[in-house]
């Protein structure tokens, strides 16, 4: 098929065996095998060269679409010509902020962003085995299981929390507020999903200060959740200092510092040592480059976290 296209550019075997390296007899053998195939005749021979007949007319788009299909099919799985595929959980937080950073800096590599945010950490960490995935930003909560060999995790971002309240709230005017100070308030998280890595945060934070975290409710978005939290006197929630929102001015939302101590939610990421993608190593550098893979002072993490900072 290639030897078809290549001829019918050139209008010559002999160029279009220059072209592919080859002798002009294996061109006319090539072009007459797949005359024999497609059942008619794509060239006229003569003596100036060759010029495609009516059937090789109609037979070239759909050699050349051919052809790019067989470009996109190879170079979906060439590491350094497919693009490099991370997962996080929310476009929205720190780590996806991230991406958007390294994209910035590097937009010689194609990149495509998937939140399997179905999956807890483990079976996250099974796509990265598996190949399915290049890397992805998750916590690590079982310390006493060793990562599968090969797969290698990295602390990345330690996102302090910071309580998100309304102009209503006892804490709205206050510069910064302690996790004892919280006890007895609502926190509402809808979303949380039992069995996930970020599940097992939430539940640690509250058992440590005895706070109130409800994810009860369906989770209609942050915009539901931002407009439940501006009109109550009793709601907050908890967003890192790295995520992004954004809402209506006259929501009057304001974040909270969280000090005394700080929670921390640790961000790891975790790949393949085998992936040979030029992207995940330039993505690891940028990260590895940080300074905000180290807990602030005065921080609490949860047990797991504190256990294991790296990997691999």
């Amino acid at each position: 098929m290639r030897t078809f296209v290549v001829v019918a550019d050139k209008g010559q075997f002999q160029e279009a065996a220059d072209e592919l390296a080859v002798t002009q007899q294996a061109v006319s053998k090539r072009i007459a095998g797949l005359e024999r195939d497609v059942g008619v005749r794509l060239f006229n021979r003569t003596a100036r060269g060759a010029t495609l007949t009516i059937d090789g007319q109609a037979f070239l788009p759909h050699a050349r679409e051919v052809l790019l299909s067989v470009e996109r099919a190879s170079s979906s799985v060439r590491p350094d010509r497919r693009a490099l595929r991370i997962d996080v959980i929310n476009r929205r937080i720190a780590p996806a902020l991230l991406l958007k950073e390294f994209y910035r800096g590097h937009p010689e590599f194609e990149l495509d962003v998937v939140t399997l945010s179905d999956l807890n950490a483990e079976a996250a960490i099974d796509a990265v085995r598996a190949g399915v995935i290049d890397a992805t930003f998750r916590a690590i909560p079982l310390p006493q299981r060793h990562l599968p060999d090969g797969v290698n995790s990295t602390r990345v971002v330690n996102d302090p929390l910071q309580l998100l309240i309304g102009p209503k709230h006892q804490f709205a005017s206050a510069n910064a507020v302690s996790p004892a100070q919280l006890a007895g308030h609502r926190i509402w998280i809808p979303g949380i999903v039992a069995g996930t890595e970020w599940s097992a945060f939430y539940d640690e934070l509250a058992a440590s200060f005895d706070l109130t975290i409800d994810a009860f409710g369906p989770n209609f978005g942050t915009e539901s959740l931002q407009d439940a939290i501006a009109d109550s006197a009793e709601l907050a929630t908890l967003v890192g200092a790295g995520d992004r929102y954004v809402w209506p001015a006259g929501q009057g939302l304001r974040r909270v510092p969280l000090h005394d101590p700080t929670p921390v939610y640790p961000h790891s990421i975790l790949w393949r040592g085998d992936n040979p993608h030029p992207g995940l190593l330039a993505l690891r550098q940028l990260l590895a480059a940080r300074s905000d893979s180290v807990p602030p002072a005065e921080s609490w993490l949860p047990r797991w976290a504190n256990s294991r900072q790296t990997q691999g």
